[in-house]
């Protein structure tokens, strides 16, 4: 039989995850609940963090924006519409019941290459807040994320949230799969132009053991987006190029979603589009 952890505070979370450092955080439980009804999974201990309500805030301080780990993809996407990327991932994430109950805390700490909020979460280099009973610390996404469904998250932590540093630009997030909705993805995307530094920022999912960013990629694109010409689009020749470099970037495998050459064509087509997207916005958004 499971045993159940129910505390009503953060402080008392801490205090059970010390105690207690096998037990398995659970709020929304959209992924973890699949695998214990399939079998795949057996927790002794439940810790229940669905009433912890430090948890389920966000707010902004000293240059950052900060989202608690219990947020739902559901809030994201209803009051944080400054961030278009991270609400177009939010909106794609399962049906609307499963937005309701699914938190930006469980897909990080889920740790699989294709969650969706991960790319974003890539694309503005954030930080993933973590707290035991002694401390916190922020670690950068690239080292919390250690390989696939693995995270650098000790047995006495929690996810308390995630936070990064807003940019000036548009961007834009995108996503493959087997049908339109409902769907883990094939290969994701996200793009993020960051005009005051004229640089580019390109994550990509689902297409190597964690979620990478592209460099040559994003290296490429600064340097042919007409950052003093809004107007302008990037030549076909050069988004050509954006693209092949975005899929080089891409470690994929062959699996039952899809094959590795499908993969890196998916992120050669999606990072094109995002960009021509992301110009596209930055051009409306000139002539207004």
């Amino acid at each position: 039989m499971t045993e159940a952890l129910t505390p009503r505070t953060l402080e008392e979370a801490l205090e059970a995850k010390a105690a207690r450092p096998e037990a398995v955080p659970v709020a929304g439980g959209t992924d973890l609940m699949v695998d214990v009804n399939f079998g795949r999974s057996h927790p002794a201990t439940l810790l229940d963090l669905s009433r912890v309500a430090e948890l389920k805030r966000r707010r902004r301080e000293t240059g950052h924006v900060f989202v608690g780990a219990g947020m739902t993809f559901a809030a994201i996407a209803r009051e944080l519409r400054e961030f278009r990327p991270l609400v177009e991932a939010a909106r794609s994430i399962g049906s609307p019941q499963i937005r309701n109950r699914a938190t930006i805390g469980g897909n990080l700490a889920t740790g699989s290459p294709a969650g969706d909020s991960i790319p974003v979460l890539a694309a503005y280099d954030a930080s993933v807040v973590l707290a035991s009973r002694a401390r916190e610390r922020r670690v950068p996404w690239q080292e919390f994320f250690v390989g696939p469904k693995r995270t650098a998250l000790a047995p006495d932590e929690l996810i308390v949230g995630v936070e990064w540093s807003p940019v000036d630009g548009q961007g834009s997030f995108a996503k493959v799969g087997t049908r339109n909705a409902m769907v883990i993805a094939i290969a994701g995307v996200c793009l993020q132009l960051d005009s005051s530094a004229r640089t580019v920022r390109l994550a990509l999912g689902a297409v190597a053991p964690t979620v990478v960013r592209a460099p040559e990629a994003e290296s490429f694109a600064a340097d042919v987006v007409p950052w003093d010409e809004p107007e302008q689009p990037v030549q076909a020749d050069a988004a050509a190029e954006f693209g092949r470099l975005a899929a080089s970037a891409a470690r994929p495998i062959d699996d039952v979603r899809g094959s590795a050459a499908y993969r890196r064509h998916a992120v050669n087509v999606l990072s094109r589009r995002a960009l021509a997207w992301a110009l596209d916005d930055r051009r409306a958004a000139a002539a207004c």
